[in-house]
């Protein structure tokens, strides 16, 4: 099953931040992760989002994720990042599509008596 890095991240140090930057790539390319997105100017639709960054990366398994974030290598540059930052990071499993059922329902005002009319699809 999928599994998602998620980090957030508030930069206040550049040149400590570069230093993870400068050495990220490289430690990455060994894995078998695939980055998603990398915005700094994500479109906020509820709450707050005090961060300067988001950072998604998909893993196929969590194994994986943990091999590249646990690594020696990646540990040894991942402290630029924590001196440089204010980082919020998550594991988000994903959903195995494969083997659940999806319901998709459909709502509407009955035009007479103005009672809502729920129809559920199933696609299994």
């Amino acid at each position: 099953m999928s599994c998602y890095f998620i980090a957030q991240i508030q930069i206040h140090d550049e040149d400590e931040y570069r230093k993870y930057l400068d050495s990220v790539d490289e430690v990455f390319s060994k894995f078998n992760g695939k980055y998603l997105a990398v915005d700094e100017n994500p479109v906020v639709l509820e709450g707050e989002w005090t961060y300067s960054r988001v950072v998604i990366i998909s893993f196929p398994n969590e194994n994986e994720l943990k091999s590249w974030y646990e690594s020696k290598e990646y540990q040894s540059i991942v402290q630029h990042r924590l001196k440089a930052a204010k980082c919020d990071t998550l594991l988000v499993k994903g959903r195995d599509w494969s083997s659940n059922t999806i319901y998709f329902y459909t709502m509407f005002l009955e035009p007479v008596t103005g009672s809502v009319i729920k129809i559920k699809y199933e696609n299994s």
